[in-house]
């Protein structure tokens, strides 16, 4: 995808603005947003592309603190489809006002963690048909990924404390097994450029996830990224 690298700009709504807007351009998508709350400051950060009126709606009725895709998707440590939600009054409270504002009900929401506590949640949404819907996930779940973790690592960044203690140390090993896979080789191609066992690239990748705060291979790929530990492929 050719989105605006967060991480070479200004710190700004606009530019966090712009990526969602890009985003959801690229990947055939309505609206994105996306939300954090600083495990430093524990100041909440969010920022969407719905529409205006839709916005100043949520935040007059305070709907942050029922939204099931804040609340729920937050408890969860793998992309979370809103059809799995449970159509209590919560949810009725969200969704059937947005649907008065022309936001559909069917979305995903991708769940970022990092080392030091810190999560976020980056949600999409499309109108489709349900068959329509099922075909598209799988084709953008991946990209969606990698959005998540560097709006998130962005946003992050914008925190002094946080950006302070944001510093995971990678061996050379997982460095170079990292940069492999963002190149897009597979474990037993590393394994045999690198003269070792698939078992023990998995021990590397592993090892990075966990030093890295990335619940996938795809999101410590991303983070890396981020972070300049390793360089895009």
């Amino acid at each position: 995808m050719d989105l605006i690298d967060l991480s070479t700009v200004e710190n700004s709504p606009e530019h966090h603005q712009m990526f969602l807007d890009q985003l959801c351009e690229r990947l055939g998508l309505d609206y994105g947003s996306y939300a954090t709350t600083s495990p430093v400051s524990g100041a909440v950060q969010g920022y969407a592309n719905y529409p205006d009126a839709w916005k100043m709606h949520y935040m007059r009725r305070n709907l942050h603190l029922v939204d099931p895709t804040i609340h729920r998707a937050a408890l969860s440590i793998a992309p979370v489809d809103w059809s799995r939600f449970q159509r209590d009054e919560k949810f009725e409270a969200v969704f059937f006002a947005a649907h008065d504002f022309g936001i559909p009900n069917k979305g995903l929401t991708i769940p970022v963690r990092g080392p030091y506590g810190d999560r976020g949640l980056l949600s999409v949404t499309r109108h489709c048909p349900d068959r329509e819907w099922e075909k598209l996930i799988p084709k953008i779940i991946g990209d969606l990924q990698m959005a998540a973790v560097h709006m998130h690592d962005a946003v992050m960044r914008s925190d002094a404390i946080s950006r302070a203690l944001r510093q995971p140390k990678l061996s050379a090993r997982e460095r170079e097994v990292l940069q492999w896979v963002a190149a897009g080789k597979t474990m037993q191609d590393i394994g045999d450029i690198l003269l070792i066992s698939d078992r023990t690239v998995e021990v590397h990748l592993r090892s990075a996830r966990e030093k890295l705060g990335a619940l996938t291979t795809v999101q410590a790929v991303g983070r890396a990224i981020g972070l300049g530990l390793i360089y895009p492929k």
